[in-house]
């Protein structure tokens, strides 16, 4: 992919979130909620799997 068209994805997505955030904060606090349960999913099936592993 040309370095362009990253470059203007990566400006696209920063333009969308800054509106995102603006206009509709509500949503935007569920997504980030919702991305920051789903890792903590993640680290704790980690954490149980290396306990498992060590016992």
């Amino acid at each position: 992919m040309p370095i362009v068209l990253k470059k203007l994805l990566a400006w696209g997505l920063v333009v969308f979130l800054i509106y995102f955030v603006a206009f509709r904060p509500d949503g935007a606090a569920q997504l980030v909620r919702t991305i920051g349960a789903g890792l903590m999913a993640i680290a704790q099936g980690i954490s149980d799997f290396l306990t498992h592993l060590m016992s």
